[in-house]
């Protein structure tokens, strides 16, 4: 009886249901934000013919997921994060799905669209955070180790993105961009429908039950949790300015100048699709190279490394290379380099930030890193418009270059190869211990002293 009592609680510790749910719930979403990578800005383009006023929709799409992600942190756990997921998987595809019905209908104007994806990018950030800080939880629930499954996330993550790529490419060229932002409301309700069904009874997906009453003072001081634990690290602080630069210059990328280039030099949307599919694929290929053997390599130099391959080259190209072949075969080397980064970031978050910290800390973290999100697609149309697209491209691949100097040269960085508890990593403990390369379940207590580190998650792709 006593073996059978134990095989039970076995078995429900190693529940994967919830955990594949959830990645599953996540790929479907992000095969969204894919479509509506592509689709938004060349719907732009068409509509307006202005590289500005690409821009402009950009901005409109990114700073209300600045604004979410800063007050959105404590909102996740009083709600429950699962309420939260589907909520936000629901408004978004309201809000994507009005832009081709109001298009069809002749009554969309531009302000609309940048209303619309204003609301959406407001929504978008709690949802995507609220899935992100199940996984540890899920992960451990699973019987898996957290490097495992955050180089799982990440890959499943670039996969969607690389399918989505590629698909958003097809349709604009079959159907329009108009078919493509349809689509893509209809895998948002399709991950709400997966989180809905999925984890409900999961503990950690449900709302706080211990929660102070709700009040002004209470929210400001739980919000004020999470910039306390991202001020007490100088690595913490490094990482967020770094990928808060970087992530600007994303957005610049993806939101602009990439289409424009596609529309100006290279053969259209398919080609955009063709050149996010091959990044997307091959960052997929490095995240699950990272999962397998990036444990053995030193964290910081790993880093470094990869975000110098994945930053300043595709800009070069782009801008002094003609045809779509050159530039997919930098694209395909800055993918490889680019997939290994969230997987070095997300491990070192999930080993320190204690659960009840997790969504206020990611919450804050996140709203740091997109800080600068608003004003890159914003510059990259003022840029193209005022100097032209080849000065636009190394003007901003410039800039990404001597922020991705930074974990190279200053000393903050090389905490990255330090864990909590004053070891490297698979290294033995300060009384002598040789822990498992990967911490498992839902990761460490509060550890005395450290802060914790941020999942900044660059933008890329």
């Amino acid at each position: 009886m006593t073996a059978q009592g134990g095989s039970r609680s076995t078995a429900e510790i190693r529940d994967r249901r919830p955990l594949a749910i959830v990645l599953a719930a996540n790929a479907v979403s992000i095969t969204g934000n894919s479509l509506t990578l592509i689709g938004v800005p060349w719907f732009a383009l068409q509509t307006t013919g202005s590289p500005g006023k690409a821009g402009l929709v950009a901005f409109c799409a990114t700073l209300p997921v600045v604004v979410s992600a800063i007050f959105g942190g404590p909102v996740v756990d009083r709600v429950g994060r699962r309420r939260i997921s589907v909520a936000s998987d629901l408004v978004c595809a309201l809000a994507i799905g009005s832009v081709p019905l109001l298009h069809y209908a002749g009554a969309l104007e531009f302000w609309m669209l940048c209303a619309l994806m204003a609301v959406a990018g407001l929504f978008h950030a709690p949802g995507e955070t609220a899935r992100y800080v199940l996984v540890p939880d899920l992960a451990g629930q699973a019987g898996t180790t957290l490097a495992r499954a955050a180089s799982l996330f990440d890959a499943v993550s670039r996969g969607a993105r690389m399918a989505g790529a590629a698909l958003a490419g097809v349709l604009i060229a079959v159907m329009g961009a108009e078919a493509v932002l349809l689509l893509d409301a209809v895998t948002f309700g399709l991950s709400a429908l997966l989180i809905a069904g999925g984890v409900r009874g999961v503990r950690a997906a449900e709302p706080l039950r211990n929660a102070a009453p709700v009040s002004l003072s209470t929210y400001r001081n739980e919000l004020r949790e999470g910039y306390v634990f991202l001020l007490r690290s100088r690595l913490l602080l490094a990482i967020v300015v770094m990928v808060m630069i970087t992530n600007g210059l994303d957005q610049g990328w993806s939101s602009v100048l990439l289409p424009v280039h596609a529309k100006d030099n290279l053969g259209g949307a398919p080609d955009i699709g063709l050149l996010v599919a091959v990044f997307g694929g091959c960052a997929l290929l490095g995240a699950l190279l990272y999962g397998a053997v990036g444990h053995r390599f030193p964290r910081r130099a790993l880093f470094t490394v990869a975000f110098l391959v994945c930053g300043l080259p595709r800009f070069v190209v782009a801008a002094l290379v003609d045809g779509t072949v050159p530039l997919a075969v930098t694209m395909a080397a800055g993918g490889l380099a680019a997939g290994m980064l969230n997987p070095i970031l997300t491990t070192v978050v999930y080993e320190r930030v204690p659960d009840e910290l997790r969504s206020r800390y990611a919450g804050v973290s996140t709203a740091g890193v997109l800080l600068t999100t608003p004003l890159g697609g914003l510059a990259a149309g003022f840029l193209i418009e005022e100097a032209g697209l080849a000065t636009a491209l190394l003007a901003l691949g410039g800039l990404y270059f001597l922020a991705t100097l930074g974990p190279a040269v200053f000393p903050s960085w090389r905490q990255m190869d330090r864990t909590p508890d004053g070891r490297t990593p698979n290294g033995p403990t300060p009384d002598g211990r040789t822990p498992d390369a990967d911490l498992s379940s839902s990761g460490p207590s509060r550890p005395s002293g450290a802060p914790a580190e941020p999942t900044p998650s660059p933008q890329g792709w």
